[in-house]
């Protein structure tokens, strides 16, 4: 079972009756399975600070609940976890967080096992699919027992491989019943300085807690010389490499740590050695005890660890690799074919826009030819920064910079940003670029689209009146196929002296319910071989022989190509004016 899935099935089975997440790689698929279960009520939330404390509203209520993202999202997520920490909970209350080392979808590789610190709530980490089904349904026993919210740590790795899982059935606490309690619920200064010590009371617990607990276990090894303190994938890649040479400490429980047990590994020992990835999170607690070790002097503070890399800095034999007698060209992440947002962003860069870009797939924009994006911070980041910017240099600015963001990314953080805008009057135009979908982590709905995430009707959120509600009196809405349209659209509204929107509005090219036309084709004796048309960046558009040819297993005929074309040389569609 995937790790994820192993996830959802450890919710099912710990009777988990909400969950609330909002979608992010490596994060995603806990919810898309768990929505599979017809017990268990599921929900995209527009971000992940509204999903925890609509999770937290749901555990108030007295049923079990989860919110699932990626670790980018609990830095949304942490001002309601912070101050959760100290009303703690009354049902069960689980947050799920997945880091990406490696950084393979995301704009940082930040640790999460700070914030189980800073927030003073307990982390579970597994390094396989049976653990995150078991540590799971743990979590939920552990923050009813100990009144806190519970973080379930993930990684790429585990989130997405594969290993045997033993499932179980369903067993579904009792509801808890909902009693006032204005002393632990609401949290104004006068009671949140009486719960700070209920905390940091039920810290110890848990440490002392962590201290027998199975899942913080030591393997022994024939090889006292070394022994290795480890969690999650990095266990695994520390088993293949050593099998049962070295003993090993592999905790289950990252925060807070088991301090009587570290210390007793530690003494059996002549040498000590922490493996994580990331940062040196293990290694500084155990240095805070006095420990000497080896940890991050030897291993890297970037990227994913391998076996190899294990191997080679234990000293081990290891595989040195091999190399294919030629080399294999690289192959850059460019908008797949017929992607809506590629004649937009060909229009920003021919009018010569500086561009301020979002999170999602249309993040690619920065990425040759197009090279359209300058900036992508976070989401939402672009209104609000155009804004800046803008104040900051004048008209000079106002004329020539714009913010693109996606509807899914728009509604999870880029609202307030628009309201900036409307309250503090600068003259910006944004971009909104909605294909209809949450296109970047597989196609999940959000409020604009009309569908739940289980594909039933829900409430749609109308873009154009909400941006006119917030003061917009200039708002369009363009086809980004047409890029003469697109063009008059940036220029009109570049040139206006008031803030503006554009929306972009087609539908993603790779929705299952979109219909294309029959893929376009080149009359060879017309080509020029001027390729003018590769300027989009179009995976379907190649030259052979000096001419352009079209790849028609990728086309859907969207015509952005012909129109660049002024020698009629696409067969099927018209060009640009």
């Amino acid at each position: 079972m995937l790790g994820n899935a192993a996830v959802a099935r450890g919710l099912y089975e710990a009777g988990c009756s909400v969950v609330s997440s909002y979608p992010g790689t490596p994060s995603t698929e806990i919810t898309e399975e768990a929505v599979k279960f017809d017990e268990i009520y599921c929900e995209w939330a527009p971000n992940e600070k509204v999903a925890l404390e609509t999770a937290f509203g749901a555990c108030l209520g007295g049923k079990r609940a989860f919110c699932g993202m990626k670790h980018v999202g609990l830095n949304v997520a942490a001002d309601p976890l912070f101050t959760m920490s100290y009303t703690g909970v009354n049902a069960g209350l689980v947050l799920g967080v997945a880091d990406d080392a490696g950084m393979h979808s995301s704009q940082n590789e930040q640790d999460s096992r700070h914030y189980a610190r800073a927030a003073k709530v307990p982390m579970l980490e597994p390094s396989d699919s049976a653990e995150a089904l078991q540590f799971a349904k743990l979590a939920f026993e552990l923050s009813e027992s100990f009144d806190t919210p519970v973080l379930l740590k993930m990684c790429t790795r585990v989130s997405h491989s594969q290993s045997v899982v033993e499932t179980g059935e369903r067993t579904a606490p009792p509801e808890k019943p909902y009693e006032k309690n204005i002393a632990k619920y609401v949290m104004m200064p006068g009671n949140a300085i009486r719960r700070h010590p209920v905390v940091e009371a039920r810290t110890k617990k848990l440490a002392e807690w962590a201290e027998t607990a199975e899942i913080n276990r030591i393997e022994p090894g024939e090889d006292k010389k070394l022994g290795i303190i480890t969690s999650s994938t990095s266990y695994q890649y520390v088993k293949e490499v050593c099998g049962d040479r070295f003993p090993i400490l592999k905790l289950g429980m990252v925060w807070p740590l088991p301090e009587k047990k570290i210390r007793e590994f530690a003494a059996s020992v002549s040498l000590l050695c922490v493996v994580e990835e990331l940062d040196g999170f293990l290694e500084g607690c155990c240095r805070e005890m006095g420990l000497a070790l080896t940890g991050k002097d030897v291993f890297p503070l970037e990227g994913e660890l391998s076996q190899n890399l294990v191997a080679e800095k234990l000293g081990l034999p290891h595989e040195t690799g091999r190399t294919l007698e030629e080399p294999i060209p690289a192959r850059p992440p460019v908008m797949c074919a017929g992607c809506p947002h590629r004649g937009l962003f060909y229009t920003l860069a021919k009018n010569k826009c500086t561009v301020l870009g979002d999170i999602g797939c249309y993040t690619l924009g920065a990425v040759a030819p197009l090279a359209a994006m300058e900036m992508t911070l976070c989401m939402g980041a672009s209104v609000s920064a155009l804004h800046g910017f803008n104040k900051a240099q004048g008209e000079a600015a106002e004329s020539r910079t714009v913010a693109v963001i996606g509807d899914s990314t728009f509604m999870h953080s880029g609202m307030t940003g628009l309201a900036n805008i409307a309250y503090n009057q600068s003259n910006s135009t944004v971009i909104i670029l909605d294909n209809s979908i949450t296109g970047m982590t597989g196609h999940q709905q959000n409020p604009t689209t009309g569908y739940n995430i289980k594909g039933d009707p829900a409430g749609k959120i109308d873009l154009e009146a909400l941006c006119r509600a917030m003061g917009f009196a200039r708002v369009r809405v363009v086809d980004p196929y047409d890029l003469a349209a697109c063009d008059r659209a940036v220029k009109e509204e570049l040139a206006a002296k008031e803030p503006s929107v554009i929306i972009s509005r087609r539908p993603c090219a790779l929705l299952k319910y979109v219909r294309h036309k029959p893929p376009l084709s080149v009359d060879a004796e017309k080509c020029k071989g001027c390729k003018s048309c590769m300027r989009i960046g179009c995976p379907a558009i190649s030259m052979r022989d000096g001419k352009a040819c079209i790849d028609a297993t990728q086309c859907v005929g969207c015509g952005v190509c012909a129109q660049l074309c002024h020698f009629d040389a696409f067969c099927g569609a018209g060009k640009e004016e």
